[in-house]
């Protein structure tokens, strides 16, 4: 796929919309999806009593489209982001869109919008956004009868600017997720609940929140936005388990690669807030940043410094860090399946 790149600072990009040229729409009406087409049309027309406005029935996806080392452009295991969309969509009774074809409507996009796909070793990449809402009217606390499913891409650039800096992170007194509710789905209404805390938290001097567990308010669950990783100081990979945490594609992905190409102990269990203090390592994990080191978390004044400093990355989570980019953008074999070549 040889076209000529945008003239764009790709360096100096921030983490924020910049439109491009194409994006895809599909609608659903009396049962059934459309086929979908691709469009230059960014704008949305709705009626104003489209669920979506009245009682928030919407979801949404993250990914990434990357240009590897030899200059291929690729997408990350964009199979697991239809599925979760796909579970997403069955709790709030909405229609899946079918997997095989989520996937290659964010081919499509991606191809289309493949001048605005930044150059290897820019630390810019194209993030692409598959979205569902109700388009259709109602009144009565009901699902929608129409959608519409969308997906639109946009150059970013790295989530650290200057570097990585450690983050200073505070345990909130707001829940994130009840249990048996939604925090297991990507669900557009849990990110607005989450913006209040985190409004909050800023205004403190925080960079984000850590959610206990609604029931007990004992275990580690997540942050408003990304998954944690704790690393033991004896080298062991933890990541928290329940019911009501999102299933991060990246904390998936960096789990196995913690055992398969590290060779390290890696397991998903509880973890009581008050083993925190004996980890050595503590990383947020996301599409956005892959992961961000946390220095320091503070509950209600109590201040937990992670050994691994306020300065850089724990060593292991670097080393998760630099073999799943490795492998992301093409200069370590990705394991059968994880990436999907576009064109």
């Amino acid at each position: 796929m040889k076209m000529e790149k945008k003239n764009i600072d790709w360096g100096n990009l921030g983490f924020a919309y910049m439109p491009t040229t194409t994006r895809f729409v599909a609608n659903y009406k009396d049962g059934a999806w459309d086929e979908g087409s691709l469009t230059t049309d960014a704008t949305v027309n709705i009626s104003e009593c489209a669920g979506v406005l009245q009682y928030s029935q919407s979801c949404f996806e993250g990914l990434k489209a990357y240009t590897t080392e030899d200059g291929r452009i690729v997408c990350f295991r964009p199979d697991l982001n239809a599925a979760r969309m796909a579970d997403t969509c069955r709790r709030l009774e909405m229609p899946v869109f079918p997997e095989d074809k989520w996937v290659e409507a964010v081919k499509k996009v991606v191809a289309a919008n493949s001048d605005y796909v930044p150059p290897y070793g820019s630390g810019a990449t194209l993030y692409v956004r598959p979205f569902m809402f109700a388009s259709g009217p109602v009144i009565g606390v009901s699902p929608a009868r129409e959608y519409q499913f969308r997906i639109f891409c946009t150059p970013v650039g790295p989530y650290f600017k200057g570097g990585v800096r450690p983050l200073t992170i505070r345990v909130s007194d707001y829940d994130r997720a009840a249990p048996h509710g939604t925090g297991h789905i990507k669900a557009g209404l849990n990110y607005a609940m989450s913006l209040h805390a985190i409004v909050e938290a800023h205004e403190q001097g925080y960079d984000e929140n850590m959610y206990l567990d609604a029931a007990t308010r004992t275990n580690v669950e997540e942050t408003g936005g990304a998954n944690f990783i704790f690393v033991t100081k004896d080298r062991k990979v933890v990541t928290p388990k329940s019911g009501s945490i999102l299933p991060s594609i990246t904390r998936r992905s960096l789990m196995y690669v913690a055992k398969e190409y590290l060779g390290l102990e890696a397991e998903e269990r509880e973890v009581p807030f008050e083993e925190v203090k004996e980890f050595a390592e503590c990383g947020l994990c996301g599409t956005a940043a892959v992961i961000s080191p946390v220095g320091k978390i503070v509950d209600h004044g109590k201040e937990i410094c992670l050994p691994s400093g306020m300065t850089d990355m724990g060593p292991v989570t670097k080393k998760l860090y630099d073999t799943l980019t490795g492998i992301q953008m093409g200069s370590i074999k990705a394991p059968e399946g994880w990436i999907c070549e576009i064109g």
